[in-house]
């Protein structure tokens, strides 16, 4: 399940995706159209501009933008760096794996399942991008 902090991520995203060739868009903005908290927003923002996704611009006609094509940018991406892993398991994760405590992975149905349930979300994942996300 996406967090808050995700859904709002993507929102956000969206939203600059959509108006991606009138430049920056203020916070405020974002905020006030999305109904995101804006204190919430700022730091959403921050790191998606921390990963080189964003950048932003100071003063009159400043806001925030993207700084890489939306196309460009898989959901997955923005998943795992807001929420961390996308397996709903640790033992299951590609990018996040931990063993889970009194389990043999060998001999364990629910992490065959969740194997394939991670394998179904990335194909999915992994093939849509912020462009898709426009409204």
């Amino acid at each position: 399940m996406l967090t808050k902090k995700s859904q709002y991520a993507f929102k956000a995203l969206s939203y600059l995706a959509d108006r991606e060739k009138e430049g920056p868009v203020l916070i405020s903005e974002i905020a006030e159209e999305k109904k995101i908290p804006l204190k919430f927003l700022e730091n959403i923002l921050l790191e998606l501009k921390k990963a080189d996704i964003l950048d932003s611009k100071k003063g009159k006609g400043g806001g925030y933008f993207f700084k890489v094509k939306p196309s460009s940018v898989k959901m997955t991406k923005i998943i795992r760096l807001i929420d961390g892993p996308i397996a709903m398991l640790p033992c299951v994760s590609l990018n996040f794996y931990e063993r889970c405590n009194n389990c043999d992975e060998k001999h364990c149905g629910l992490h065959d399942v969740m194997k394939q349930v991670r394998d179904a979300t990335l194909a999915i994942l992994e093939n849509r991008t912020l462009a898709d996300l426009k409204d």
